[in-house]
């Protein structure tokens, strides 16, 4: 460990910009995996459930977040999904055996169900096309189906099915993780690059204002990362938008310190895609650039042993608990970090996901006869998409640093900056990584004259493991109200260990 006194300066100027924030880097993910849509989203019977059998205290939660855009149906599952099998009379829908997670999928919630949830959750819907066992055909069928107004085979099938108005998706995944050997359909680079450029250049035909994602690299373990982006992109660059990042982390060796400095891996991910893209740009003398969609980030690890278990001993089943990790307060802190990590590459993370939404390694939880309720890490999430929303700052982080197990100079806080200049409002977030010491955060507030300090949010706990059920919530954030002084343009701002902090100013009158 490195030694020497502990400190943290950051320098913010209305100059010093990184870009506009796009809101949808607040967005999430639900798959029919589990009970992320039967028990989560979906129960009739349920006391809250509205008359479409949504659940109305889930509804509140996801609004709360403000949660602005939501992939969907997958993940795995999409690779073997048949969306005809998902829409029309319910009665009429098959029972499908479900690849992925060796469910069983009984089409009760499908394309045009999901659709009205998205309404009513006021959120937009970022829907995966199959390219592991399907391709060009069924894709165009579904985007016809979803967005042309009418007068064809597939949106007079809709409006055949009681929906008169397209649904005008604008954002679509093409395929999910076809670089995995676990992904029913997997595939080469040089496949999937040649897959996902035909199918996007057959998409837009019917609809040129599309967003199309294609697949990056499953995580930085993959033995094809970052060949792969290369590789995929040299195939498709003209065609799409974004190219995707998926990654979760876990502490299964019990290394606090070691775990929260697994943002640097993330941060270190995010440079590595954006230099492979911008590699492919210069070799093909383009004009654009790739855009990132991290559409997929997490912790995850918590219920591996029993969700291998249930697929393996007591397969298909309709929505069995599977990855339903209980998320600890240190699992706040690295979505914390993780979310700053997003906010400090908003120039090209332009979308990502937090996997998932509801009950399925989730921010928000569900009882089956019972209510819904926050999990540890639902509240940075909030904090992030609630006050996060601006133009992300350069903030010249200087910072003490330490060393971990697997990492070197890993700051002892890890902080970023969104200025609303619309609204005057100068948001900081910050994470304390140190375990043991309290630190100060001094800010140069200079170029914000006249700006006062609301408020400081804190999550803090003494026990990492603490967690929060549906009886008691151990882990929320509260008010610090004598942790700060501002003067002169300069906050001084103490973090206490391992804590998580939202520093909150605005002009005044």
């Amino acid at each position: 460990m490195k030694s020497g006194k502990k400190f943290a300066r950051i320098t913010l100027d209305k100059d010093f910009q990184i870009s506009p924030v796009d809101k949808r880097i607040y967005g999430s993910f639900i798959e029919h995996l589990g009970r992320a849509v039967y028990g989560g989203i979906y129960q009739p019977g349920h006391p809250s459930a509205d008359g479409e059998g949504f659940r109305q205290d889930v509804l509140d939660l996801v609004k709360e977040l403000g949660v602005p855009i939501v992939r969907y149906p997958g993940g795995n599952f999409v690779s073997n999904f048949y969306w005809e099998d998902s829409v029309g009379p319910v009665a009429d829908r098959p029972r499908r055996l479900e690849l992925a997670w060796r469910s069983t999928e009984p089409n009760l919630i499908g394309v045009n169900e999901f659709a009205s949830w998205a309404k009513k959750a006021e959120t937009q819907v970022m829907m995966a096309v199959n390219l592991g066992t399907r391709g060009i055909e069924a894709a165009c069928n579904l985007l016809e189906y979803c967005n042309h107004p009418s007068g064809t085979k597939y949106s007079d099938l809709r409006i055949s099915h009681g929906i008169k108005n397209p649904h005008r998706i604008k954002t679509w995944c093409l395929g999910n993780e076809m670089d995995g050997p676990w992904q029913t359909g997997h595939k080469t680079a040089y496949e999937y690059g040649r897959l996902a450029d035909e199918t996007a250049k057959a998409m837009r035909q019917i609809d040129p204002s599309l967003e199309l994602v294609a697949c990056g690299s499953s995580n930085t373990n993959m033995p094809t990362y970052p060949q792969w982006e290369a590789t995929v992109l040299e195939e498709a660059y003209d065609s799409v938008d974004f190219i995707s990042l998926h990654t979760y982390y876990g502490n299964r060796f019990h290394d606090t310190a070691n775990f929260l400095a697994q943002s640097d891996d993330m941060d270190h991910f995010i440079k590595t895609v954006i230099a492979t893209c911008d590699f492919v740009k210069a070799k093909k003398r383009s004009k654009k650039d790739i855009m990132l969609s991290f559409d997929e980030w997490n912790v995850w690890f918590h219920a591996n042993e029993a969700d291998d278990d249930t697929m393996k001993n007591r397969p298909w089943s309709v929505a069995p608990r599977l990855l339903e990790d209980q998320y600890d307060f240190e699992d706040a802190l690295l979505v914390g970090l993780m979310l700053i990590t997003l906010l400090k590459h908003s120039d090209r993370v332009r979308m990502a996901c937090m996997a998932q939404l509801v009950n399925v390694i989730a921010p928000i939880m569900t009882e089956e006869n019972g209510p819904a309720w926050r999990q540890t890490i639902y509240y940075p999430y909030l904090h992030a998409s609630r006050y996060g929303r601006g133009i992300a700052l350069e903030t010249a982080l200087r910072s003490s640093r330490h060393d971990t197990l697997d990492y070197t100079d890993v700051t002892d806080v890890d902080a970023a900056a969104v200025w609303d200049n619309e609204g005057e409002a100068l948001t900081i977030f910050a994470v304390n990584r140190d375990l043991s010491e309290d630190i100060t955060l001094e800010a140069d507030l200079r170029s914000f004259p006249g700006y006062q300090l609301l408020e400081h949010l804190v999550l803090e706990n003494p026990d990492m493991g603490a967690v929060n059920t549906a009886e008691k919530e151990a882990v929320c954030p509260h008010a610090a109200t004598d942790r700060n002084q501002l003067a002169d343009g300069i906050l001084r701002a103490k973090l206490a260990p391992a804590s998580w902090n939202v520093l909150r100013l605005k002009k005044s009158i």
